[in-house]
């Protein structure tokens, strides 16, 4: 698999890459129209927009930690004031500069069945991941271990907000027998992340095609509802035993 480089410019285009975004499970949402922009807006939605293509860029050639608000001021041409009208850290900034792109290449599907874009949901992700997205991730977490502020804007500006949208998937899954519904929501996300997670940080085997392919295999048959004939799991034979 071709080794996948940084978005160039990608904070202002962030849908280049998935053509099926408009039809999409939205993570992010707005209400209405855009009001009028007047000169003075304009110039700071510029700011904003030069700000997280600085923040991108230097995630391409910087590690993490030696990314700054100095560096990225810098970067932007902004002072750092700037910066501080929008996020109130650097790992604010450089979070909501990865979702720019991670988002959009990385969608829930609405075609097919709920199980179906559970799959190819799935395959987007590691693909996404065996490149500098999962680079970029990996660092975010190897830095959260030491800061919980960073874990915090990680869960709360990209997580939460994945994960209600494959609960809502999971739950019209269930509501069409397609997966158990005697298991846990919270555990059949883990199931379908986790793996994903442990390669990307311990980098003991690659996030490839194949990955996603055995994973995704994996993962459904343990979901599926137990069929008739099937052995049941130790915990449902002790009930019914």
């Amino acid at each position: 698999m071709p080794t996948k480089t940084s978005p160039k410019g990608t904070a202002a285009k962030t849908g280049t890459r998935s053509s099926s975004r408009s039809s999409a499970r939205p993570e992010t949402a707005g209400v209405g129209a855009p009001p009028p922009r007047s000169p003075g807006r304009a110039r700071s939605d510029a700011s904003r927009v030069a700000i997280l293509d600085a923040t991108l860029k230097l995630l391409g050639t910087t590690p993490l930690q030696q990314i700054s608000i100095e560096s990225i001021a810098r970067e932007a041409g902004v002072g750092k004031a700037t910066i501080y009208r929008w996020w109130n850290s650097k790992a604010a900034v450089v979070i909501e500069a990865f979702l720019h792109t991670h988002l959009s290449h990385t969608p829930m599907p609405r075609v097919g069945s709920p199980r179906e874009a559970l799959i190819r949901h799935i395959h987007l992700l590691i693909d996404e991941y065996s490149g500098w997205s999962g680079r970029v991730v990996a660092q975010v977490l190897a830095e959260g271990q030491g800061d919980p502020e960073v874990l915090r804007e990680f869960r709360e500006r990209f997580w939460y907000g994945r994960r209600a949208v494959v609960r809502e998937v999971l739950e019209d899954a269930r509501r069409l027998g397609e997966i158990r519904s005697d298991m846990d929501a919270e555990l059949q996300m883990d199931m379908l992340y986790a793996p994903i997670y442990f390669r990307l940080l311990v980098r003991h085997l690659p996030l490839d095609k194949k990955f996603a392919d055995t994973h995704c295999a994996a993962v459904m048959q343990m979901l599926v509802p137990p069929q008739a004939g099937t052995v049941a799991p130790p915990a449902q034979r002790r009930k019914t035993a």
